[in-house]
């Protein structure tokens, strides 16, 4: 084991016998730092203090913070300028940097609860319009990633299921012919793959059942049930969130 890795460790260690919860140390940095950020009331450009200084400030290692602003930086919460320094990231395409007040914490569980519960009002709304406004060619997209990730599942691609999976959402968002429903459902898959970027995935023994709910949600579609399409969105967005709570325990209580 590296210096580094002894040094996360140790934290990861200190913090599991204070809650007696597993949290990693950099995801906590990841939140203080987030919530400094608001406290300070600072706006996206704007330079941040150093890793040195962020170290001081939360009362740990500049190797925990170096992982936290890693994270930061893939959610595209944090910019980290070679030779220049930290910045607040100036990015108009993420609710949680600048639309929504930057609020969207990745590593808060409860969020991803949240996250899940505006996602299944958005998206069984998206397919019910969907099922009375689909046009043939909105049909074809949205059969096409049921395809995809059909392919991605059974080949063991994963990155190809990821495509088929955000070309279904967004397919059936667009067959609602609502603009801020299509909006919506991007913005928040945006905000989920952040939780993705730190290692928390759903559809790990879901992603086959996954495959059969697409493929129910698109059938109802087609055929212009909405309610059908509605109860097949619920149930598939319900099953993925449980999927996220099994590696949410996994996580916590190992």
């Amino acid at each position: 084991m590296t210096g580094d890795q002894t040094e996360i460790a140790a934290a990861d260690e200190a913090e599991r016998g204070a809650s007696g919860v597993y949290r990693p140390g950099y995801e906590l940095a990841a939140e203080q730092i987030l919530q400094m950020i608001g406290d300070l009331a600072l706006r996206p450009g704007d330079r941040m203090p150093t890793e040195k200084e962020l170290a001081s400030r939360l009362g740990t290692s500049r190797t925990v913070v170096r992982e936290a602003i890693k994270i930061l930086s893939a959610t595209g919460r944090v910019s980290a300028q070679k030779g220049r320094g930290l910045y607040v990231a100036d990015s108009e395409s993420m609710l949680g940097a600048r639309r929504w007040g930057g609020f969207f914490v990745p590593t808060n569980l409860d969020h991803i609860f949240m996250l899940f519960e505006f996602r299944r009002l958005q998206e069984t709304q998206a397919a019910t319009l969907a099922a009375t406004r689909a046009r043939p060619s909105e049909l074809r997209v949205i059969e096409t990633a049921v395809q995809t990730c059909r392919n991605g599942y059974t080949s063991g691609n994963n990155s190809q299921f990821d495509q088929g999976d955000d070309a279904f959402h967004l397919g059936v968002a667009a067959a609602s012919h609502n603009f801020f429903l299509v909006s919506a459902v991007r913005e928040a898959r945006m905000l989920q793959r952040q939780a993705s970027v730190i290692g928390l995935r759903g559809l790990g023994g879901h992603a086959r059942a996954a495959v059969g709910e697409h493929e129910a949600i698109y059938r109802a579609i087609r055929d212009g049930d909405p309610e059908a399409a509605a109860q097949a969105t619920s149930v598939h967005l319900d099953n993925t969130l449980e999927d996220y709570r099994r590696e949410i325990q996994r996580r916590v209580f190992g």
